[in-house]
């Protein structure tokens, strides 16, 4: 009897506390349109589209004027959101995934600690998560899912959901539906970046584009209604996003502007108007990005930000709206996107924009077969053959600096280089070493290659993080220090990189001769001691070690790469050497002779390099 009364006792403050928090507690309904920057919508740009519903959300609300997702693609932006950490700190940051990641122990996705706390939490209903979805994070997840869906109208909610018409594949079109199928918004009255030329094809693709901007647009406003019949739209702060920058070439998969500065909304309700350190209709040009909007959320339900979270609210009870303006630095990164391999990071400060490309002689125009299913993507890469380009239309084509940095108040879509003007030395030094840095103190994953990371993932699986983090600090420092010659004059870097290629540690030795190919024909005078790691036992010193051969046209890289692919285990080896066969054969000219056959250990990524180079 006593433990009867015990738990209907329990039953009735649980009810109490849900029916508190009801009251007590905002709603949350987070609306994204897929690959879609800032460049796009009207309110944010006057080339953009107009959008009057999105418009209307901040007359009562605020506009972000820089928002930022952390990379420019779909899963690793994502993981961002739902974790709020970055994805190089987590070993998150690869799309597609090859390996999902477990979440260290004690930590959770935020709507999870948003549910623990009384709220419901549904998702319609892209997740495309890297990293292992936590328990709670969703009480329903589906196409179907709506808040209208919780048993209890009286329990607050945080609702996302997700539109896919901007998404990059509604650009997949063929030349009849361009020759047959008219766009809403003239072709003739878009602008055309400088970055991209100026063509019938690029002026369709603009416009088309821009009417699935204007559908999104309209599906906002519907779900605004929605909310506005059932008597919620007073007790919901409403947020509109893109969840990553595109989707015109060059945009989506690059840590440019056009690839991570997305449009932000926020619909502040009247009943929680406290909670908001501003006036509404107001711009707000603080910077803010994806690690930010869960710890924002969990601030606004008057919960304890979790300290493993990399973010910070940007609004909440006790959050001053002077310091989040006074916010004026964006970190940005990009990895592997499918099958195609770089490293790229980014540190935007105010108006400076600053890029580190780990392997420069990449080019960014280098295949990745999804994107190149775009008319305009195949066009640009046609008329670069043809010479039909001007400099700044053709550097998507070409190799790299090291590092870069952009005047972005005037140069907006960071076409000149300012990094060797000598009226910016000093800022480039001041930028190298903030990205720096950061790097270094994250601690950034990704300068384990790829298939040491997901070998270490599944040997450390109970706590990876820690392991890398805390156990393997020092020895990732020394390896971020070797990649950093390539920013050294060459003189400087010489004796530092014949000293670094004498290692007994793999690691190191990869990471000089990954300098050393951006060096390209500066460091031939280390051939010598390049070529003898073409005996090593590591294959991904072999593989650099042919790459920097290949490009100072000392050796003949077939030989060598197609031992690798026979003798590797790892499909994620066999994809880093396929990117490079890629890379030998379009940038470089050399003749490559190749078969599925040829390649031992296979996976989904490793299966679309060899669409593309067996035909």
């Amino acid at each position: 009897m006593r433990l009867r009364c015990h738990v209907v006792l329990s039953f009735l403050v649980l009810g109490f506390v849900s029916s508190l928090q009801g009251a007590d507690r905002p709603n949350f309904l987070w609306i994204l349109s897929e690959d879609n920057s800032k460049h796009f919508l009207k309110l944010f740009d006057e080339h953009g589209a107009e959008t009057p519903n999105i418009a209307k959300l901040p007359e009562q609300g605020l506009i972000f004027n820089h928002a930022f997702s952390n990379s420019p693609v779909c899963s690793v932006a994502r993981t961002t959101l739902i974790t709020g950490v970055y994805a190089p700190r987590l070993g998150t940051q690869y799309h597609r995934k090859i390996y999902t990641v477990s979440m260290p122990e004690g930590w959770k996705m935020f709507p999870a600690y948003l549910n623990d706390a009384g709220y419901y939490t549904s998702n319609n209903s892209k997740k495309d998560y890297n990293a292992e979805e936590t328990p709670n994070t969703w009480n329903e997840s589906s196409r179907k899912s709506s808040w209208r869906n919780r048993p209890d109208k009286s329990q607050p909610f945080f609702h996302m959901q997700t539109f896919t018409d901007s998404h990059e594949s509604s650009l997949h079109f063929n030349k009849k539906v361009m020759e047959n199928q008219k766009t809403k918004t003239d072709p003739d009255s878009v602008f055309i970046a400088p970055v991209h030329p100026d063509t019938p094809t690029f002026r369709y693709t603009y416009a088309r584009y821009h009417d699935r901007i204007q559908t999104i647009d309209q599906k906002v406003g519907q779900l605004v209604k929605q909310l506005e019949e059932d008597g919620l739209l007073e007790e919901t702060f409403i947020f509109y996003f893109g969840d990553h920058g595109g989707v015109l070439p060059g945009s989506k998969g690059y840590a440019n502007e056009r690839g991570l500065h997305v449009p932000l909304v926020v619909r502040v309700p009247e009943k929680f108007k406290h909670l908001v350190d501003t006036k509404t209709n107001t711009r707000v040009d603080g910077f803010v990005s994806f690690i930010d909007f869960g710890p924002t959320l969990i601030k606004l339900a008057g919960l304890d930000v979790p300290e493993h979270m990399d973010g910070k609210p940007f609004l909440g009870e006790g959050v001053s709206m002077k310091e989040v303006n006074a916010r004026d630095e964006a970190f940005g990164h990009a990895d592997r996107f499918d099958e195609k391999y770089d490293m790229v990071r980014t540190l935007r400060k105010g108006d400076l924009k600053y890029h580190r490309n780990y392997q420069s002689y990449y080019p960014d125009g280098l295949q990745n077969n999804y994107r190149y299913r775009m008319l305009a993507y195949q066009e640009w890469r046609e008329l670069y053959h043809a010479g039909k380009l001007n400099a700044v239309q053709a550097a998507f084509f070409e190799p790299k600096a090291a590092e870069a940095l952009y005047d972005l108040a005037n140069d907006p879509y960071e076409t000149v280089n300012l990094a060797d003007d000598p009226a910016y030395a000093e800022k480039l030094i001041t930028m190298r070493e903030k990205l720096g840095k950061r790097v270094r103190s994250m601690p950034d994953l990704s300068i384990f290659p790829e298939p040491i990371m997901v070998k270490l993932m599944k040997q450390f699986k109970i706590d990876p993080f820690r392991k890398f983090t805390v156990d393997g600090k020092g020895f990732l420092v020394d390896l971020i220090n070797q990649g950093d010659l390539a920013l050294l004059p060459f003189a400087e870097a010489e004796p530092k990189l014949k000293e670094a290629l004498k290692d007994p540690e793999p690691g190191v030795v990869y990471w000089a001769l990954t300098a050393c190919c951006s060096f390209g024909n500066q460091a031939v005078s280390l051939e010598k001691a390049i070529r003898s790691q073409l005996d090593s036992h590591d294959e991904l010193v072999r593989l650099q070690a042919t790459v920097f051969l290949s490009i100072i046209k000392a050796e003949e890289p077939q030989p060598h790469l197609m031992r690798i692919l026979k003798e590797a285990e790892d499909p994620t080896i066999n994809l880093k050497v396929l990117n490079n066969i890629v890379y030998l054969r379009d940038a470089l000219g050399y003749e490559f002779n190749i078969t599925p056959k040829d390649v031992t250990s296979q996976s989904g990524e490793v299966k679309r390099r060899l669409e593309y180079l067996v035909k």
